[in-house]
């Protein structure tokens, strides 16, 4: 495990330094934690975080997969919750979403709201996180569960702004997400244009299938990238 005081400041510091930090994205739904140790055998050695978590996940799976990855993988658990229901205590970190790209008050405000009293005694680091969906070129499941509709890529200025009342507005990331199965990532000229005006560090996730995209958002500015299963290709 990387052995920080705060997940956020490495963060920050590898922003600073111009280091990039990958994260493989474990969907519950999705996971059978009996080939745990076989699936992170796999996984790319330049490897810095496991984010858990989906759209629609059923109750008490979180915790069994987050459970199972720390017996196997001693990188840092990071929770990246579809809804109050997929919190567990036994991970590291949680980014605290607010979907500001949408306007659905459940997904800014109602189901941070329904998550406090899980996490307000638990040990996990609350790292506040604005949350941008961007059109990928298909319908994803954040665009279902939220009711809300993604930014158009070519409306670079409003990704820009958005980002920036995130920053405004507290949160000490902007997670740039084009969603899950999207047909093309997050575009290099929104991530540049939103690197450029902020002042936080930038997520990048959603359609990242092989290393020349990585690299693309990486270049562009992006301190982290998240990819799901596609780095088996």
């Amino acid at each position: 495990m990387i052995q920080v005081q705060s997940y956020l400041e490495e963060i920050r510091q590898a922003a600073f330094e111009e280091r990039k930090l990958l994260s493989i994205l474990v969907d519950p739904d999705k996971f059978d934690v009996a080939r745990a140790s076989e699936f992170f055998q796999k996984i790319p050695k330049e490897t810095t975080h496991i984010f858990v978590g989906g759209s629609t996940v059923k109750e008490g799976e979180t915790c069994a997969v987050v459970k199972a990855i720390k017996n196997c993988c001693s990188l840092p658990v990071v929770l990246f919750p579809g809804d109050h229901s997929q919190i567990s205590t036994e991970a590291d970190a949680l980014l605290f979403l607010s979907l500001i790209s949408g306007r659905n008050p459940e997904f800014l405000i109602g189901q941070q709201v329904r998550s406090v009293e899980k996490i307000k005694n638990s040990d996990l680091e609350v790292i506040p996180t604005g949350y941008i969906l961007i059109d990928g070129g298909r319908e994803t499941s954040v665009q279902k569960v939220s009711n809300t509709i993604p930014i158009d890529q070519k409306e670079v200025k409003q990704v820009v702004n958005t980002a920036l009342a995130g920053q405004y507005s507290g949160k000490q990331l902007i997670y740039l997400e084009a969603g899950s199965g999207a047909n093309f990532p997050v575009s290099s000229q929104i991530i540049r244009a939103v690197a450029s005006s902020l002042e936080i560090p930038i997520i990048v996730g959603g359609g990242i299938r092989n290393r020349q995209q990585m690299n693309n958002a990486y270049q562009s500015g992006a301190t982290m990238v998240v990819m799901g299963t596609a780095f088996e290709n």
